[in-house]
């Protein structure tokens, strides 16, 4: 693989959760993470910006036909089930709570993932536009 693609600065020792801007479930998800995600540990790249695209082809998944989300800390990347019960144990209470699913074996957690990653479109839908975020989180997408 290649070097990994340069962060902006304010991206700098926060991970990265990559998502599909165009998901409806995605891009609710973001908002959520945007929400709740109070002391702004996580920074958002939607698949069809530069800097997710160029991280989603560093870790070798085609940014146009992509099978997953992947949270990015440092030079490797979380993807499917692992990648977001990251993203809920690191939120805090009550959402590490959600962190108990790591017990359940990842080669559980991962088809049904991988059946709403697939079907995601077909079951929430597809928003006319990339997601755009309030004002007040726009330091936070990347």
């Amino acid at each position: 693989m290649s070097e990994a693609p340069a962060l902006p600065a304010h991206a700098a020792g926060h991970p990265v959760i990559v998502f599909d801007g165009m998901c409806v479930l995605c891009s609710a998800n973001a908002q959520f993470v945007l929400k709740y995600d109070r002391k702004g540990h996580f920074r958002l790249a939607a698949m069809q910006g530069e800097v997710g695209s160029a991280l989603y082809r560093h870790f070798g998944i085609d940014p146009a036909d992509p099978d997953t989300m992947i949270v990015v800390d440092g030079n490797k990347a979380l993807r499917d089930s692992d990648g977001v019960l990251a993203i809920y144990g690191a939120l805090g209470w009550p959402w590490r709570a959600l962190s108990i699913f790591k017990l359940v074996p990842r080669a559980i957690r991962d088809p049904f993932y991988r059946f709403v990653a697939r079907n995601r479109y077909r079951i929430f839908g597809r928003r006319e536009t990339c997601f755009v975020p309030r004002p007040e989180y726009m330091e936070r997408i990347l």
